[in-house]
């Protein structure tokens, strides 16, 4: 009766380590995660300041708030509420995309951009994006983007990673 519950702390020890094993040989780490956004305002606002090769919106925009997370297998969060233009206080978009650019060897200066489906996004600036995209080799410096969601890919920035 004694070797019972010896029995069941090793049983407990050894399914711990099993676990902490499956995750640590998991190649799925967290590469960027933001608390923020910084809206496209002028001078980046047209096609005279492209970042990363991404035109601005046409006229400045504001974000209240803005979250997400880019993991190694390419899964990417974006939540984003009172994405609006500034004169306007509303979205006039149907929907967002995600964006993320990664600077690689055969483009070191413009990147390359991973883009996600449209997503509904509503006259509040409101949206969640989630998408799986096939990450280059190395990914140096990601920056992720909300751009709009209808014509030709990536489409006009709204808001970037950084501060705003």
């Amino acid at each position: 009766m004694k070797r019972l519950p010896l029995l069941l702390l090793m049983a407990g020890i050894l399914a711990l380590g099993l676990v902490g094993q499956a995750f640590a040989g998991s190649n799925d780490r967290q590469v960027l995660e933001f608390k923020t956004m910084a809206p496209v305002v002028s001078p980046f606002t047209g096609s005279t300041n492209p970042v990363r090769g991404i035109n601005g919106g046409g006229v400045p925009w504001a974000v209240a708030s803005a979250k997400g997370e880019l993991r190694s297998d390419g899964r990417l969060e974006i939540k984003v509420k009172g994405l609006v233009i500034v004169a306007t206080g509303v979205n006039p978009v149907a929907a967002f995309r995600g964006v993320v650019n990664c600077l690689t060897p055969a483009s070191p200066t413009t990147g390359v951009n991973l883009v996600t489906d449209p997503v509904p996004a509503n006259t509040a600036g409101d949206a969640r994006i989630r998408a799986k995209l096939a990450l280059p080799t190395p990914c140096v410096a990601p920056i992720v983007f909300v751009t709009n969601g209808t014509g030709a890919a990536p489409g006009a920035w709204f808001a970037t990673t950084g501060t705003g």
